[in-house]
């Protein structure tokens, strides 16, 4: 029903910068929001970053204070993609990065229905 992609992970250095994409099978964006997560070995999954939207309209973002200034959530219907665009990045920002559908705008990892196989980010020292 829903396939999504993440691509654009790599390793950088710190103060480094990476842009994220999720692109998502065509009729996704008309059901569902989309958000980032981030998740590390042995801990859960962390909320990243959130689109307050639903279908084609846009109505805000939200972001995890960690990130908030550094990071920017957005989307592109017409390449039914979303992005993540990491500036300023530090060590503390390694993980897998998720792209995850939810029904409604959620921070909470549990709301989601669907989400991409992850893509890895690593900031070295």
């Amino acid at each position: 029903q829903v396939h999504m992609v993440e691509s654009g992970g790599g390793l950088v250095q710190a103060g480094g910068s990476l842009r994220l994409s999720c692109a998502a099978s065509g009729r996704t964006f008309s059901t569902y929001s989309m958000g980032w997560f981030r998740q590390v070995p042995g801990k859960e999954r962390e909320f990243v970053a959130v689109l307050t939207a639903l279908g084609w309209y846009d109505y805000g973002t939200s972001y995890a204070d960690s990130v908030k200034g550094r990071f920017t959530i957005s989307r592109d219907n017409a390449k039914n993609t979303m992005y993540l665009q990491m500036n300023s990045l530090k060590p503390e920002d390694t993980a897998v990065y998720y792209c995850g559908a939810s029904s409604t705008p959620s921070t909470d990892a549990r709301r989601y229905d669907y989400w991409g196989q992850g893509t890895q980010v690593t900031v070295s020292s």
